[in-house]
């Protein structure tokens, strides 16, 4: 278990966070300038905040009210830094035994023998880094931190540095390796696929501030809020009116239409009619209905709307299509969804120059946002 409250004045910059975490891997995800680093400078006894405390595993590392500050040494702290900050003059043997200078060295040489065995380092134990791979590179640094047993790993951006095909090659390694030595890890991250492949919990920062915390399927589901929704890059991000709220759906007005969001039964309470409320819908749930099978019957309880395609973006293997509803004002960014839709399906169905389609979505599809304490009609500002 951890527990961080930290309350840091900087110049032009407050972070002000308080969050509880178990055991395992736990990403602090947001965008750069956040926080995230400085809260892991506070952890690591690096930079001394203004006010808080530090819990790790039971042990109190901080307390401003009680005098207490451990110095890093005595912290039990591993830390990866970012693009593995590795000694080039000592070979990896030497590397991962560097902060083990206070033991014997029998003992010395047995830890790193284990540590260079189990991350399989053992061919390359007397190179130096400039000779390694990058995955043996990131191993190296893995086995310093963990040489000391510490009670908690630190890491820092730890593959930032590197170019984007060695990062997500690299991700997978360090996935394994930090679940195979069971240690509870912090891992600084402004790459959500980065926190989705490492992490088992989310601690989501924005500003100074935490807007979320929880375990990752919980955070990527149900976003707390609109804010949450943004920094995670969910797109399509709406508000309308409550029309009506069962607990087995809410009828929402938005755009001069109506849809269907799918309840769900753990919500303490429902929305009231007349309330505003935040919404989200992925690109990938909205459907461009087949011209062909105009003729089909459509299930009555989707959610359907004619409209435009006003543009689109190129994102490589697919495409993120821009779709503006029929009649009404349009709204100010110029269109209403964007819906992800593969380079292949844009071939075969002729969007280059077959603009007006009607689009479809699931009732499930449509996910509302909730504030922790507050109805779900609330609506926060977004960004």
């Amino acid at each position: 278990m951890v527990s961080v409250e930290l309350l840091s004045h900087l110049p032009g910059f407050i972070l002000d966070v308080s969050w509880e975490v178990s055991d395992g891997v736990v990403a602090l995800f947001g965008p750069s300038g956040a926080g995230k680093s400085l809260t892991l400078n506070h952890l690591a006894g690096l930079r001394r905040p203004d006010a808080g405390r530090i819990v790790v595993r039971g042990r109190t590392l901080y307390d401003s009210t009680r005098g207490i500050n451990q110095p890093t040494r005595d912290r039990r702290l591993g830390v990866v830094f970012q693009g593995f900050a590795l000694f080039p003059h000592m070979t990896v043997a030497e590397n991962i035994g560097f902060g083990l200078r206070r033991l014997g060295s029998a003992d010395r040489r047995a830890r790193v023998g284990e540590l260079l065995e189990r991350l399989g380092l053992g061919p390359a134990r007397d190179l130096r880094p400039h000779a390694l791979s990058g995955g043996q590179q990131q191993r190296t640094a893995l086995g310093r931190a963990l040489a000391t047993d510490p009670d908690l790993l630190l890491l820092d951006e730890p593959l930032s540095a590197l170019d984007t095909p060695l990062r997500r090659a690299l991700r997978d390694d360090l996935a394994l390796a930090l679940r195979g030595f069971g240690k509870t890890a912090i891992v600084v991250t402004h790459d959500l696929g980065e926190a989705c492949q490492l992490a088992d919990q989310i601690v989501v920062y924005e500003g100074g501030k935490v807007l979320q915390v929880g375990r990752k399927a919980d955070v990527l589901g149900r976003p707390a809020s609109p804010a949450v929704a943004t920094v995670l890059g969910i797109r399509n991000v709406l508000e309308g009116e409550v029309l009506e709220a069962t607990p087995e759906f809410v009828r929402i007005g938005w755009r001069g239409h109506e849809l269907r969001a799918a309840n769900w039964s753990e919500r303490p309470a429902l929305p009231s009619a007349g309330s505003r409320v935040s919404f989200f819908v992925r690109p990938e749930h909205v459907r461009l209905m087949r011209k062909d099978r105009y003729g089909a019957p459509v299930d009555r309880r989707m959610n359907v709307f004619r409209g435009d395609l006003v543009g689109e973006t190129d994102l490589g293997t697919s495409l993120a299509l821009q779709f503006r509803v029929a009649g009404g004002t349009p709204p100010a960014r110029g269109y209403d969804l964007e819906i992800e839709i593969s380079r292949l399906a844009h071939e075969k169905l002729h969007l280059d120059y077959d603009r007006q389609w009607t689009v479809a979505v699931q009732p499930s599809a449509v996910q509302l946002l909730e504030v922790p304490g507050e109805p779900i009609g609330t609506i926060l500002p977004i960004g």
